[in-house]
């Protein structure tokens, strides 16, 4: 589960950094790399972001949960 964690945090950050360019500089990341906001992929990256959000804000007890068991056995 520490494995999705980790992978769901790093989309939110990349997904974090993409809303932060389009605010202050009105620059979709990425849209540019996959060719458009409409392309498959991009709406691919658009959507596991959300799903990542969405795992992360049902479960995020639970994850500090994990990384606190986690850190104390280290």
């Amino acid at each position: 589960m520490k494995t999705i964690d980790v992978m769901a945090a790093s989309l939110l950050v990349i997904g974090g950094l993409n809303w932060g360019l389009v605010g202050l500089f009105q620059y979709d990341l990425v849209a540019s790399i996959f060719g458009g906001q409409s392309s498959a992929i991009a709406r691919l990256v658009y959507a596991l972001v959300g799903l990542c959000a969405v795992y992360q804000g049902a479960n995020w007890k639970a994850i500090q949960t994990r990384w606190a068991f986690a850190a104390s056995r280290a």
